[in-house]
């Protein structure tokens, strides 16, 4: 592991990806890193007001590209899973989401997919493929 790469007790970098409702933008993001990372990450997603259930059309984007998300629960986003976590990334959570020193954060600017169509949801769906696939190149060189 590089000396950059952040360790959890496990010996793996832990992120933690953060929206609002934690049933779109994080759900989809934490369903990439899981694929992409192939077990070597520690996923995590919460949200600041989180939804009762995922987005369907951002299941059915993610089934399309043959990743399921359909067990995904959206969670309150907790102090506890912030400071688990090496990586976090917000989306659209605003002041929602607390700051602990010693964390790497990114704020990444995504279209939400809530009311969106399912064209729409692609583009955010790649959109987060590419920005995940960059972390995971970033976290495990």
């Amino acid at each position: 592991m590089p000396e950059n790469a952040p360790e959890t007790i496990t010996g793996k970098p832990s992120v933690l990806f953060v929206c609002v409702h934690n049933a779109g933008r994080s759900q989809m993001a934490a369903g990439w890193l899981t694929h992409l990372a192939a077990g070597h990450v520690e996923v995590r997603s919460a949200g600041s007001a989180p939804a009762d259930q995922v987005n369907p059309v951002a299941v059915e984007a993610m089934a399309e590209v043959g990743i399921d998300i359909t067990a995904a629960q959206p969670k309150i986003l907790t102090i506890d899973a912030v400071e688990a976590s090496d990586v976090v990334i917000t989306m659209g959570c605003g002041d929602a989401c607390p700051i602990f020193p010693g964390k790497r954060y990114e704020d990444w600017k995504l279209d939400d997919p809530a009311g969106q169509g399912i064209a729409a949801v692609r583009a955010i769906r790649e959109e987060i493929k590419d920005r995940v696939a960059k972390l995971v190149a970033d976290l495990l060189p």
